[in-house]
């Protein structure tokens, strides 16, 4: 039986494939958008053994042309532009596809994992707990991962659950093969083109009360992400919804000081602190943008407890550990 994919092409779901490329997992169904065609770039040293369109695979699915052929769909699939302001768009994919593609995994009892956010819990002022109280998004893109989540709720409380369904509320996540995101891509994928480009990183400065290159997030490989991603596939009888971070909140400096670093070494450079490149120029701070304002998530910490409790033990990588890794990778290529 297949593995379907979707957002094949795109960043977490092309990681997946790679995962699964390695222990031996060939049958899979790739879905994606290739209105972007350079995206075909993440798909090219992969084995899939069909290739489908998002609304051809909707159809198809709906038609019942894969009815008892299918294992298990990891849903990655969606818009993540969390400035993207048509929110008819953001809910037609985001929402309205989700929701599709599980109630046919529900009646065909087939496993389904799918990507909620972190963005769910707006400025995180109530934390980030995976309970309603803590939900609060800031944009559309927040809610429309909230919607499905509620719907998903709602039906593990009334016993309507046939299939496991899990859904994983990312927190930042950088990596290999987000090439294609352009202003979306992570900071870690940005720092090391500035430095690259300009022998210099910039960062914002001092807003909401934290100092400049201050604002910490928790950021997380998508090495661990696809880990965790595995983990629930090989254990279908978990369900529900999951934060997945490092547990572990780092300031954006570090970011920039890691890739910094990395690239000084392999240049055969001496490593320096954030004060030697504040004072070499090789750091700067930029005024905290305007439209941002009241719509910046200035401290993100993922609450791993009901994740631990599921069952996940494999530690996460730190940000020195897992950036250092990346910018070793986007070196090499």
């Amino acid at each position: 039986m297949s593995i379907v994919v979707t957002g094949a092409a795109g960043f977490i779901g092309s990681n997946i494939i790679k995962a699964l490329n390695e222990r031996g997992e060939f049958d899979i169904i790739a879905v994606d958008n290739l209105t972007r065609g350079d995206k075909f770039k993440n798909l090219v040293d992969l084995k899939i053994a069909h290739y489908l369109d998002k609304n051809d695979f909707i159809e198809e699915l709906a038609a019942g042309a894969f009815d008892g052929a299918i294992s298990a769909i990891i849903h990655q699939g969606a818009c993540s532009d969390t400035m993207e302001h048509n929110g008819k768009y953001m809910m037609d994919n985001n929402y309205q596809y989700t929701l599709a593609l599980f109630d046919w995994c529900q009646s065909e009892q087939v496993q389904f994992l799918y990507a909620s956010s972190a963005a769910t819990y707006g400025n995180g002022d109530n934390g980030f707990i995976e309970t309603p109280d803590c939900e609060s998004p800031l944009n559309v893109y927040g809610y429309s991962k909230l919607l499905f989540d509620q719907v998903l709720r709602e039906r593990i409380a009334n016993g309507e659950i046939t299939a496991q369904v899990a859904g994983f509320r990312y927190f930042n996540v950088y990596g290999s093969r987000e090439w294609h995101k352009e202003r979306m891509a992570s900071v870690a994928f940005h720092h090391f083109n500035q430095y690259q480009a300009t022998g210099k990183v910039k960062l914002f400065g001092e807003y909401g009360g934290y100092p400049a290159g201050g604002h910490t997030r928790d950021f997380i490989s998508v090495e661990d992400v696809v880990k965790v991603n595995l983990w629930f596939l090989d254990n279908p009888e978990v369900c529900g919804i999951y934060n997945v971070g490092t547990g572990h909140s780092q300031p954006f400096n570090d970011i920039a000081i890691t890739a910094v670093n990395t690239c000084r070494e392999l240049a055969g450079l001496p490593v320096l602190t954030l004060e030697e490149m504040l004072a070499q120029g090789i750091l700067e701070y930029t005024e905290f943008p305007e439209a941002l304002k009241g719509k910046y998530q200035c401290f993100t910490e993922a609450d791993l407890t009901l994740l631990r409790e599921a069952g996940y033990a494999e530690k996460f990588l730190t940000v020195q550990e897992g950036v250092r890794r990346y910018i070793q990778a986007l070196l090499r290529n």
